[in-house]
């Protein structure tokens, strides 16, 4: 699940309702937490903060330490524990148990697991339902690596030969939401003793580099071709090696390339504290005046590198926790409470009083609103933004909708081809006919040749006089019988023409794939129409114009428009229509527009439910 980069839509703190109803969750989701296990999971003085994505995935964790929980829906009633947490409350899942470290590099790989890859113990397989939340262990480490849901209950299993898939992983120990945490770890000593590694640098790597985002995509099944004891043969899995010195997976000081797998004694296991890694009082205490100082400082940074004139007027609740908070440095909680302005308000109505930024409070939404910054105040002229680790830390979510929005860059050209009619001035030039041209480079063609024949009219520089050749490559066909050829052109009329007489092609490129088509460049059909019991359905048609796939584009708008989705072959066309339940035909243009580059010029719309 936790592979793909998704953007988050929004980081927010929890109120106290709203802790209290996670909390009630938690509890009957999962009956083996007691009250002191979940203090130790959300500490009750700290922080909790709630990322929301845009496929409805939320991750709850505790503000400045380590996501703790994730709910795949965001309805409460799909929500996992993270590792982090599995790691300070190992026993809060029932677990299944691997046969050796050998199946567990698919599973940290991504790859569902397989009921061959289990150890069923003597007494029996455990009994459990289909949809239940269960963890993957390595032999003789209480430490969980994964977690994920059963496909099927243990009757099922037992039926089918304890065959097939037995857990689909939604999360596991190094994947982005492992990463998404600020300076990510692992438990102490003999962790993954019982874990095969191969490249003994990943680990250490992905601790050191700048945290990415979490993600939200379901993973792929990568055990569609395992062996019989659980092992897939395909994976290409990056892996890592235990350094017994430090307790964590370290980079090889030879030259030798992979290393040799690690399967020692797990007797010096050591999981960590309950309070380790989420006490708030772990970290550097600040004293009022700190507060306010590091409150002005996040605030310019934000007002340097985010907060954009275009965004404004701006809910005051928005700046911070978008803007604000992610400039804070690492490690760091910011509590407006604790300065001494005590609320949101008062510091921007402070700040509006300095002259720094415009607020005004809004009577409706009974919030205060940015609507305007001084960029020509002392303090933000005198201010330097630092280009600091945790922008990306806080705000992986900025760089992985970067990587995603480049993957989906659309870059649209129309290009020409030399006809029958000008290749003779292609050829004159010493260019060749069979080339693409761009309509900028055939206009240079054309005057290149009137350049070599001197064709410029002497009296008159904007003009050019046709010859035979140039006369025939603009009008030859194109003019009636008996009709008296041109014998000059301006110069401004000479290009156009020229590149008229030229067979028109297109190239689309998409990331890495570019199509070159014959024919100009057909539009996206955008239409809306009433059906039975007066229900309005969008239709979209052409995409694949633009290389974009009609199944992945309708599972997208599925999800972004909670409605029903279907794909059907155009009658008597090549191509296919999506049909999309409702009338959504603007927010469906603004998304191709915003998520697909698709340019505006090439998307037609037509209502017909208006009248």
């Amino acid at each position: 699940m936790f592979k793909k980069a998704v953007e988050a839509k929004s980081h927010q703190r929890l109120s106290g309702a709203d802790r209290k109803k996670l909390r009630r969750s938690i509890k009957d989701k999962f009956q083996r937490v007691s009250d002191s296990d979940l203090d130790a999971l959300l500490p009750p003085k700290a922080e909790i903060a709630v990322a929301k994505f845009q496929n409805r995935v939320h991750v709850y964790a505790v503000e400045g330490g380590f996501p703790m929980f994730f709910d795949v829906d965001g309805r409460g009633s799909d929500i996992f524990p993270t590792v982090y947490a599995l790691w300070i409350v190992p026993e809060l899942l029932p677990a299944f148990v691997l046969k050796g470290g050998e199946v567990s590099r698919f599973v940290i790989g991504g790859a569902d697991l397989m009921f061959p890859g289990i150890t069923v113990p003597p007494e029996g397989l455990p009994s459990f339902r289909a949809g239940e939340p269960w963890a993957v262990k390595v032999p003789g480490n209480p430490a969980p690596i994964a977690v994920g849901s059963t496909t099927m209950s243990s009757d099922e299993a037992l039926k089918a030969g304890l065959r097939g898939k037995a857990l689909r992983i939604t999360h596991y120990y190094r994947d982005l939401l492992w990463e998404s945490a600020e300076g990510c770890y692992v438990p102490n000593a003999g962790f993954f003793e019982d874990v095969v590694f191969e490249d003994p640098s990943s680990l250490q790597a992905s601790c050191d580099s700048d945290s990415t985002d979490v993600t939200g995509e379901t993973s792929t099944d990568h055990q569609n071709n395992q062996k019989s004891d659980g092992v897939v043969e395909s994976l290409d899995v990056n892996e890592l090696q235990h350094d017994s010195a430090s307790g964590l997976m370290s980079p090889d000081d030879g030259e030798n390339g992979a290393a040799t797998g690690v399967t020692e004694s797990m007797a010096d296991l050591k999981l960590p504290d309950t309070a380790s890694g989420n006490d708030p009082n772990d970290q550097q205490t600040l004293s009022t005046a700190d507060i306010d100082s590091l409150l002005d400082k996040c605030l310019l940074q934000a007002l340097h590198t985010t907060v954009k004139d275009k965004d404004l007027p701006l809910p005051g609740s928005t700046l911070w926790s978008n803007h604000v908070l992610p400039c804070r440095p690492s490690g760091i909680t910011l509590d407006i409470k604790k300065s001494s302005y005590k609320k949101l308000s008062k510091w921007l109505q402070a700040k509006s009083t300095s002259g720094l930024i415009s607020v005004k409070e809004d009577k409706h939404k009974k919030e205060v609103m940015l609507f305007s910054v001084n960029r020509n105040h002392a303090d933000y002229s005198s201010f330097k933004p630092e280009k600091r680790r945790v922008e990306k830390s806080e705000q992986p979510s900025v760089q992985s909708a970067n990587e995603v929005r480049t993957s989906k860059t659309l870059e649209v050209a129309e290009i020409y081809k030399p006809s029958v009619h000008v290749n003779a001035i292609f050829s004159a030039v010493g260019a060749d006919p069979g080339k693409l041209f761009s309509a900028s480079e055939a206009t240079d063609i054309v005057f290149t040749y009137v350049e070599k024949e001197n064709l410029v009219k002497p009296t008159n520089k904007s003009i050019v006089i046709l010859d035979a050749l140039l006369c025939d490559s603009l009008y030859k066909g194109a003019i009636k019988k008996g009709t008296t050829y041109p014998t000059e052109i301006h110069k401004k009329d000479l290009g156009s023409s020229f590149v008229s007489r030229m067979q028109p092609h297109h190239v689309v490129t998409r990331g890495n794939e570019s199509v070159v088509r014959k024919g100009a460049l057909k539009t996206i059909q955008l239409l809306t129409e009433r059906r039975q019991g007066n229900k309005k359905v969008t239709k979209l048609s052409g995409m694949e114009s633009f290389l974009i796939d009609a199944e992945a584009l309708a599972s997208e708008l599925q999800k972004k428009f909670a409605c029903s989705t279907s794909v059907a072959e155009l009658p008597g066309k090549k191509g296919h229509e999506v049909l999309v339940q409702g009338g959504v035909i603007d927010d469906l243009a603004r998304h191709l527009i915003e998520q697909y580059g698709v340019p505006k010029r090439y998307i037609e719309v037509l209502d017909k439910t208006k009248k």
